[in-house]
């Protein structure tokens, strides 16, 4: 199976993302980044926009941290027929909102970070025991 069939395949698995009845889909990063080098698929508003490997780095690192258990990308929009589109990252951490935003290098920094989901349905999910979600946001 080719990487766009099996994100189409993944992300619609409860309905189209860009329908607002649909749960959004969380990806793992293996699910979001496999086969992803559509720039703008993540980042799309930063001054240079980066490559989808840029982010992959630092979330692989982030990942491997003691503090964090889990990462879900947030699928929020595939209005795009090359590959969905994310603005927002949880990562799911016993750090505290200011720390997280120190993981970042300084070109991917995100525009705003905070604790908890946005007030919309996500798909079934289980946050990690001792943590909690952290979402990082790009405009």
């Amino acid at each position: 199976m080719e990487a766009l069939e099996r994100i189409t395949e993944r992300v619609c698995r409860n309905g189209h993302p860009d329908d607002p009845e649909t749960p959004r889909p969380l990806l793992s990063i293996d699910e979001f980044f496999e086969g992803n080098d559509v720039v703008g698929s993540i980042g799309c508003n930063l001054i240079d926009i980066p490559h989808p490997n840029d982010f992959l780095r630092v979330f692989k690192a982030i990942i491997h941290r003691p503090d964090v258990k889990d990462i879900r990308i947030q699928v929020s929009a595939f209005d795009d027929p090359d590959w969905p589109f994310s603005d927002t990252v949880y990562i799911m951490t016993s750090a505290s909102e200011s720390e997280v935003g120190l993981w970042f290098p300084e070109h991917l920094k995100p525009d705003e970070i905070w604790e908890g989901f946005v007030n919309q349905d996500y798909e079934a999910y289980e946050i990690p025991a001792e943590t909690r979600p952290v979402a990082v946001w790009w405009d």
